[in-house]
């Protein structure tokens, strides 16, 4: 069985192989050591980018249309700037699964004879390089969702999503990497490995769509798309000084992607997008997808337009400094301290909020994401015989150690949707508009210490718009010092132990904020506000530019 699951991996590995482009590669003696930690700013101090190649790839995917759309940058230029870049990130993260250059390039030059001809782009998403979880089916290609049994299976066709992102001009240039079980917040499965965080590379760059945030992080792409559902397109924003959304659930098209619980309804995944530059491009990726009424082909959707809605300051923001059970980490806590005081000189009205029974939403949702107590899960992992990872394990561990029953499940349904009810009745009773907290318990987890989720999970519970954005802060030893503290419960505890101010140096201090249900323009127009107060003034390191 080993050989077998080894000699399965090495399949996924040779489609990765073949696809990288080898006249971008780096020599190997220009890369940095593997004692140096941050790395994100490689391809400027290389000199194997050109300043206009680093200028295209420095521009949001709002920018880069624009520019198009007035004949100053060619969609060719465009995508080979970020295939670039990708490469390059690559040999230093290990993110991609599969390149897709020639495919890129030729759709590039495509747009580029089209808007030659006319004089206009095909799309709000003209010539912008997406970026593309692998689990997220592509027509002739395999995707297998992080596991070794699934290596050799062929996509039918392109996700719903997909099409639609490509009838709005965008290219898919680089496919990414996701942990085994698409359950870690961290990033490692026995076929391509593990993915590294372009801060500091003994951090993970958060999961399950831990390969988008790398992406993000090292600007190989101004969009990219992710999954999530307990925090897997917001961690990864989150560690990797990114942007992330995760829209209500049922918002955005999930035909064609490949899951091992498709029937599952108990607890609904979402697909949305991730940024490398702005908010404004999460609302340019979901304008560009709903405003082809996809609800018209995926019937369980419902027919909510995207609507426009402007930015303001006249809104109540709740700050959420801890969630009753896992004190945040002191950079966190820095984090909310720096936003409360820009949101206050803003004029923008602050409360406290004491969370509701997190721990209970954590139980429902745990036992919720495994009704079979991941026996689907397990049978795929066991049919290859691969090795099951750390964090899998632990994940599967947490929900309920046998099946649900019927009874079981209609019960915990009810039960969340007396939790739902209950936390809007409180949003609406105290007046809030959005919550503001953390993303998660600290900065980026150290690779393989991704155990406590219920700072994102809450919201996929709740099924709360959240957006995910950098606070122009990052961790420094020297002034996030660790404290003296009595945990209050063993998990507070574990997590509390692994703060040690050093194994953290230069990650991004990340922020979330949520929002009502269904409320999803609105949360973006806050965190559009929000995230520009916190980057204002010069704030953003010299690395962000």
């Amino acid at each position: 069985m080993s050989l077998n699951w080894e000699l399965q991996a090495k399949r996924g590995r040779d489609t990765l192989e073949k696809s990288i482009p080898k006249q971008w590669l780096a020599p190997i003696d220009s890369l940095p050591p593997a004692t140096q930690k941050n790395v994100e700013d490689f391809p400027r101090k290389s000199g194997l980018l050109t300043e206009r190649e680093l200028d295209i790839t420095a521009k949001s995917a709002t920018a880069l249309v624009t520019e198009m759309g007035v004949g100053r940058l060619s969609a060719e230029e465009v995508v080979i700037a970020f295939l670039k870049r990708a490469v390059l990130g690559h040999q230093l993260l290990n993110f991609a699964t599969e390149f897709l250059a020639d495919k890129a390039i030729a759709r590039a030059k495509e747009l580029d004879r089209h808007y030659k001809r006319t004089g206009k782009l095909v799309g709000p998403l003209h010539g912008v390089p997406i970026s593309v979880k692998e689990h997220i089916g592509m027509k002739g290609l395999t995707c297998n969702a992080g596991y070794v049994a699934w290596v050799d299976d062929i996509a039918p066709e392109d996700s719903l999503l997909l099409k639609y992102l490509a009838e709005a001009g965008a290219i898919f240039h680089v496919r990414t990497n996701q942990p085994q079980s698409l359950m870690h917040l961290c990033c490692n499965n026995n076929i391509t490995g593990a993915t590294v965080n372009p801060y500091n590379r003994d951090l993970t760059p958060g999961g399950s769509s831990g390969g988008e945030g790398a992406a993000m992080g090292f600007k190989a792409a101004p969009l990219g798309i992710g999954t999530d559902i307990g925090g897997s397109i917001r961690s990864p924003a989150a560690f990797c000084n990114a942007y992330g959304f995760r829209p209500t659930a049922m918002r955005n098209p999930v035909s064609g992607l490949k899951i091992p619980e498709p029937g599952n309804e108990s607890i609904l995944g979402t697909v949305g997008p991730l940024a490398s530059q702005s908010i404004e491009d999460l609302d340019l990726f979901q304008r560009a997808v709903i405003d082809q009424e996809p609800w018209e082909m995926e019937a369980s959707l419902p027919p909510v337009p995207w609507r426009s809605v402007k930015p303001t300051k006249d809104m109540t923001v709740a700050i959420m400094w801890d969630d009753g059970y896992v004190r945040p980490h002191p950079p966190i806590t820095r984090g909310l301290k720096h936003a409360k005081q820009r949101l206050e000189a803003a004029g923008i009205k602050l409360v406290d909020w004491e969370p509701y029974k997190h721990e209970h939403g954590w139980e429902i949702i745990s036992a919720l994401y495994f009704p079979d107590a991941a026996l689907s899960q397990r049978k795929l992992i066991n049919q290859s015989g691969e090795p099951i990872l750390p964090l899998t394990e632990w994940i599967f561990n947490q929900g309920r150690p046998t099946s649900l029953s019927v009874a079981e499940t209609w019960d915990l349904v009810t039960k969340r949707e007396v939790y739902r009810a209950e936390h809007h009745e409180l949003m609406k009773s105290r007046g809030v508009d959005f919550i503001l907290s953390p993303a998660f318990n600290g900065t980026a987890a150290v690779m393989g210490e991704s155990h406590y989720w219920n700072y994102t999970a809450i919201w996929n519970i709740l099924d709360l718009p959240s957006a995910v954005f950098p606070s122009g802060l990052f961790q420094d030893p020297a002034v996030d010092l660790a404290e003296e503290y009595t945990p209050r419960n063993e998990v507070d505890a574990r997590e509390w132990k692994k703060y040690k101010p050093e194994r953290y140096v230069g990650a991004p201090i990340g922020l979330q904020l949520a929002g009502k249900h269904f409320r999803d323009e609105e949360t973006l127009a806050a965190a559009k506000v929000i995230s520009d107060l916190l980057l204002r003034d010069g704030d953003v390191k010299e690395s962000r530019l």
